[in-house]
């Protein structure tokens, strides 16, 4: 694995203003003056590029010149500045609304002041209605809650009477058997009693009277009267008898009987009359619970709308600047918004203006998922805004978002790009939300090292490999390379400065092995030696990762097969099959746009060494 040195930190630079004009000014001539060495040392590159163009091989090869120097291992995105921190203005009222006025942008504002008003024309309408329903719940509730005092009164009331009808029937059949029976058996006995003794003296002086009446003392009348007092003293001892016959076996038992039915009557309609009145209070409470919770609801409702009311007037929570949340939005990948207006429908939750709350920045840029792997956090970055030309601003990245950007996404499946936040150090007093910035994330610095370019290197039997130019020959070597910069791989051993390499490996050794990835078997013709010995090799990876890991920045697929009226040439694919060729137009497809320019190069110099063939034949 490459050791990860961690580059020095940039020395912050200042931003221009009145007092720091002269450092501005040697801060200029600096920066004139690097960009004349790097100029110098393009040309020089260039100039050895070229002229090693024309050595060996015929003199048709692209070579490049081993060359050692700094070498700086960088990602370079684009992305757009914002406030650190800052307070998101949101709407918060339900469904959709109308912007009657908005706050114009780039205004300062102090706290309370007006941003935005929304329609609450359908609100104050609702308002009304919600209104009528919350009396009429509170109506239905104060009546219920009447009516559950009315039924407990009621309960109470019919309870104590049912009570009262049992203690009266229980005292009934008391006072029946021990007062009212005794004191009638007692009476009749009495009069049997009395009525004996009444005829007994009625057959007495019925006795006198006929002895009397025999000599001569007493008249016939006389007799006759006392004959019909002895028969009256007889019916009425009858009476007696059968009266005291009557209470004692037939009225006792009869009342008796009844005097107990009608406590036990008694006792039953008391539970009714209790279960009735329970039923009644519990209904008249799950009323009266049924008609405080439909106006609490219709109240809470109310009181709902009057706070969707309030929230169409936004104000702001404190000083700041005014910045359209569409215009921060707009520089960024993917977000194709339209500006926010007067008249524009806006939902629940979206993100109307955003207020710093400092005078610190950051930088949001995309980061593709192809430099994942190079990249965390801590990291120095140089920041150059294209709004302040020649000057340079560092930070350090903060963040990386673990998912990939939905919207990004949504409008490209196949791109996949990661928002990384990219904290500035000062600027305060010129940069502005939503410039437009580009961010170098530096990740290693050499102040020598030994690179070549990328697509030097190519990947032959799972080993990197470069291709030496000697002469009339070209010889593959491996290589142990580092990072790269997506322009310049270093080269850790294996290669010395001053050394040429082929600028485009031939393209069989990287056609074979691609076909092998494919499940397709090469050609015979496409494992021949090339030049030197090497056998078909795979295609590069890759070449971002240390050199311990496998090289991905080039990716050459297979060629298409060879034009109509050509002549197919070494590895040729033109027998593969539909889904095969699809397959590798995938791969193809995926490549960056230098991987493509590189395989273009040699897909044309194969065509045209196909062609010199041909013709010599």
């Amino acid at each position: 694995m490459t050791n990860q040195q961690q580059p020095p930190e940039f020395e912050p630079n200042e931003a221009p203003s009145a007092e720091t004009a002269t450092k501005r000014r040697r801060s200029l001539r600096v920066l004139v003056v690097v960009a004349l060495v790097v100029a110098a040392a393009a040309l020089a590159v260039a100039a050895k590029t070229i002229a090693s163009r024309g050595s060996g091989n015929g003199g048709n090869q692209p070579l490049f010149e081993v060359a050692e120097g700094p070498l700086t291992i960088s990602v370079t995105e684009s992305g757009t500045v914002q406030p650190r921190d800052q307070i998101v203005i949101k709407s918060e009222v339900e469904g959709t609304t109308t912007i009657l006025y908005l706050v114009p942008e780039g205004t300062k504002v102090q706290k309370g002041d007006l941003l935005v008003q929304l329609d609450a024309s359908n609100l104050e309408d609702s308002k009304v209605d919600q209104e009528i329903r919350a009396q009429n719940a509170e109506a239905s509730f104060i009546s219920a809650r009447e009516n559950l005092e009315v039924v407990k009164s009621q309960a109470q009331s019919d309870t104590d009477e049912a009570e009262l009808k049992l203690r009266f029937a229980q005292e009934d059949l008391k006072n029946y058997e021990e007062g009212e029976y005794p004191n009638q058996q007692k009476e009749l006995k009495g009069k049997v009693t009395l009525t004996e003794e009444e005829q007994k003296r009625a057959e007495d002086e019925l006795y006198w009277s006929k002895l009397l009446s025999e000599k001569k003392y007493l008249s016939d009348l006389e007799l006759k009267a006392d004959q019909l007092a002895v028969d009256k003293a007889n019916l009425d001892l009858e009476l007696a008898n059968s009266n005291l016959d009557l209470l004692e076996n037939f009225t006792y038992k009869r009342t008796l009987d009844q005097r107990k039915s009608d406590v036990i009557q008694a006792k039953m309609a008391l539970e009714r009359t209790k279960l009735k009145a329970s039923a009644n209070k519990v209904q008249a409470e799950a009323s009266k619970k049924a008609q405080e919770s439909e106006s609490t609801r219709e109240k809470d409702k109310l009181t709902k709308i009057g706070q969707q009311i309030q929230k169409t007037k936004i104000v702001a929570p404190q000083n700041g600047l005014v910045v359209y949340a569409t215009s921060a939005q707009a520089g960024r990948p993917g977000h194709n918004v339209q500006p926010l207006e007067e008249g524009q429908q806006v939902r629940e939750r979206q993100e109307l203006i955003y207020l710093p709350t400092g005078s610190t920045f950051k930088a949001e840029v995309s980061v593709h998922e192809s430099n994942l792997d190079k990249i965390h956090t801590d990291l120095p970055v140089r920041i150059t805004v294209d709004a302040i030309p020649g000057v340079a601003f560092t930070g350090k990245v903060a963040s990386i978002a673990p998912l990939p950007d939905a919207r990004s996404m949504f409008m490209n499946p196949d791109l996949k790009v990661y928002t990384t936040g990219i904290s500035i150090d000062g600027g305060a007093d010129v940069l502005r939300s939503g410039m437009t910035c580009k961010a170098e994330i530096v990740i290693e610095q050499y102040p020598s090292a030994v690179y070549v370019p990328v697509q030097s290197v190519i990947r032959v039997k799972g080993k990197t490999t470069a291709f030496v130019s000697r002469g009339d020959t070209v010889e593959p070597r491996q290589v142990e390379i580092g990072l790269d910069n997506n322009r310049m791989v270093r080269i850790v051993s294996g290669l010395k400065p001053g050394e040429t390499v082929l600028l485009t490996p031939p393209l069989e050794a990287s056609e074979a092995v691609t076909e092998t990835e494919v499940g397709i078997q090469p050609k015979a013709a496409a494992t021949e030696k090339v030049s030197g010995g090497a056998s078909a090799a795979e295609p590069r990876a890759e070449s971002s990762a240390p050199a311990t890991a496998p090289v991905t920045q080039s990716q050459p697929s297979a060629s298409e097969p060879p034009a109509a009226g050509e002549r197919p040439s070494r590895g040729s694919l033109e027998n593969l099959t539909p889904e095969e060729r699809q397959r590798l137009r995938e791969r193809f497809q995926n490549m960056s746009p230098e991987e493509r320019e590189a395989m273009r190069a040699r897909m044309e110099q194969r065509r045209q060494q196909a062609g010199e063939e041909g013709t010599g034949e």
